[in-house]
């Protein structure tokens, strides 16, 4: 397992933007899938975005267009850039790393929260 560890979370505005990061410890983390998922209260957790090694995306429906994900290699950290934020992003976002073969994660963040006012 990877240790991943979130950064970035916090209050903002219906129509902000934020950015969260996910710095992991894993010296193979180029070879990982990463991702971001999310779980409102109440909710179960739904997956945001994924990235693969070589820079391939997928987005959920609901944030298509608005979030992007991207990954340094260089720096084994992953992030997220949330645009047009809504009051129904509010949630705790997970970082994943999910390794080569397999069709979940295998690894998560321990969450950080995003609270979206309107």
């Amino acid at each position: 397992q990877v240790e991943l560890v979130e950064s970035g979370g916090g209050l903002v505005q219906a129509g902000g933007s934020l950015r969260l990061s996910c710095a992991s410890s894993g010296s193979i983390f180029s070879t990982y899938v990463m991702g971001w998922y999310r779980q409102a209260a109440g909710d179960q957790r739904e997956k945001v975005a994924t990235v693969t090694r070589g820079g391939t995306t997928d987005y959920g429906n609901s944030v298509k267009g608005r979030f992007a994900i991207s990954r340094d290699n260089a720096k084994n950290t992953v992030y997220l850039q949330m645009h047009s934020l809504k009051p129904e992003d509010t949630a705790v976002y997970y970082c994943a790393a999910q390794r080569p073969g397999s069709s979940l994660p295998n690894s998560w963040g321990q969450g950080t929260q995003v609270t979206v006012s309107s």
